[in-house]
C-alpha cells in the first residue's frame, strides 16, 4: 500500500501521545470499482489529523468531520455508496461501495507492539471481534506463494500487517535510476549496491542510498524477506552473478536479472555446472527481468520490472499467464 501500515500506526501513537482520542479505520469489504484495496488504513485523530486512505480522497472528508464531532467509543461499521445518491455524493466511481469497521484507539499499548513489530519487519495478523471486542494479534511464521489476505467473515476482521516493502538494486546505472525512481513512487523503500568508483560517483538519488561493499556481501547484510526484491541491472556476470548466487538462496520474494534470454539460460547453465544449484532454485530467477512488453529503453525497462513485481505483490503471476497463453496457441 503506498500510504504504509507503520505510518498510519505511528499517526495513532503521536496523536495518543498529544492527548487526542484516534479511530483506525479499515476497509473490509468492497463491491463493485471501489478505490482503495480491502485492508486499507485510515487513522483520524480527534484534532482532525489524519493519515492514509480509505478511498483516496471520495469519503474521508465526510468520515473525518463525523469523527472529530463524536469520536467512536466501540468498533462500529460504517458503509459508503449503498445508494445511487451516495455514490455521486461521494464520488465513488463505477458504482463502488465500502464497508469500513472504525475502531477506537486510546493508548499507545494499543499501537506500541504493532510498531515494534513492523520495525522488526515481522509479519502478523490483527484480528478484531465484533461481538466480544477482543483484539488479538499473531505473528505469521511461514509465508508461502498464496499468503493469506485481509478478511471479514461478518465477525472478525482480520488485516495482515508487514513492513516496508524493500528493493535492492545491483548497478547504478541509467536503468536503475528510472527503477528506483518509479519504485519509491509505489512504496517501496529503495538501496544501490555497486562497488564501481566511477558509477557510485554518478548516482544522484539521495533517497536510494549507494550501500557499501560487494555484492554478494550486501545482499548477505541486507537480510532479504519475504518483502524484498532483488534485482541486478549491471549487465556484469561479475557483479550480477555474485549477488545471484546469494539471492537465490535467500527468501526474497522476487530475484531477477538483466540480460536477454540466450543469456540468463548461460547463467542458468554456469550456476549449475559449477555451483550445484537444483532445477527449484534457478526457477526462482526472473530473467529476463520484467514483464515481457517489447522494453528496450531503460525506463520501459524499469516499466516492465515494476510491473511484473506488482502483479506478484498482487497474487498476479502474469508471466505463468503469459507462458500457458502460448502453449495453447502452439
Amino acid at each position: 500500500m503506498l500510504d504504509t501500515q507503520l505510518e498510519v500506526l505511528q499517526g495513532i501513537r503521536s496523536a495518543l501521545e498529544a492527548g487526542q482520542k484516534a479511530t483506525l479505520v479499515s476497509v473490509i469489504k468492497t463491491w463493485g470499482n471501489a478505490p482503495r484495496p480491502v485492508g486499507a488504513l485510515l487513522a483520524v485523530a480527534s484534532n482532525g489529523r489524519f493519515w492514509g486512505s480509505v478511498s483516496g480522497g471520495c469519503v474521508e472528508d465526510d468520515l473525518i468531520g463525523k469523527l472529530i464531532e463524536q469520536p467512536v467509543d466501540t468498533p462500529e461499521l460504517a458503509i459508503y455508496g449503498e445508494t445511487d445518491e451516495e455514490r455521486q455524493r461521494f464520488g465513488l466511481p463505477c458504482g463502488g461501495t465500502l464497508e469500513l469497521l472504525l475502531e477506537p484507539l486510546r493508548t499507545t499499548d494499543d499501537v506500541d507492539p504493532l510498531i515494534k513489530a513492523l520495525d522488526e519487519r515481522e509479519i502478523f495478523i490483527r484480528e478484531t471481534c465484533l461481538e466480544t471486542r477482543k483484539v488479538t494479534v499473531s505473528a505469521l511464521t511461514e509465508v508461502s506463494k498464496t499468503p493469506p489476505v485481509p478478511e471479514f467473515d461478518g465477525k472478525v476482521w482480520r488485516n495482515i500487517f508487514g513492513p516496508a516493502w524493500r528493493l535492492l538494486i545491483i548497478g547504478a546505472g541509467q536503468t536503475s535510476r528510472y527503477l528506483a525512481d518509479m519504485a519509491m513512487g509505489m512504496g517501496y523503500s529503495v538501496s544501490i549496491s555497486d562497488p564501481r568508483p566511477e558509477y557510485r560517483l554518478g548516482w544522484d538519488l539521495p533517497a536510494a542510498p549507494l550501500l557499501e561493499g560487494y555484492p554478494d556481501d550486501v545482499v548477505t547484510a541486507f537480510n532479504p524477506d519475504a518483502r524484498t526484491a532483488i534485482v541486478a541491472l549491471t549487465h556484469d556476470p561479475r557483479l550480477d552473478d555474485a549477488a545471484l548466487l546469494t539471492a537465490l538462496y535467500s527468501n526474497a520474494f522476487y530475484v531477477g536479472a538483466l540480460g536477454s534470454i540466450r543469456t540468463n539460460n548461460k547463467r542458468r547453465e554456469r550456476f549449475r555446472e559449477h555451483f550445484d544449484f537444483d532445477d527449484q532454485t534457478l526457477d526462482k530467477l526472473h530473467g529476463p527481468v520484467g514483464l515481457p512488453i517489447g522494453s528496450k529503453s531503460p525506463p520501459e525497462i524499469a516499466l516492465a520490472v515494476l510491473a511484473e513485481l506488482t502483479a506478484l505483490r498482487n497474487g498476479v503471476d502474469l508471466r505463468a499467464r503469459l507462458d500457458n497463453a502460448a502453449t495453447l496457441v502452439d
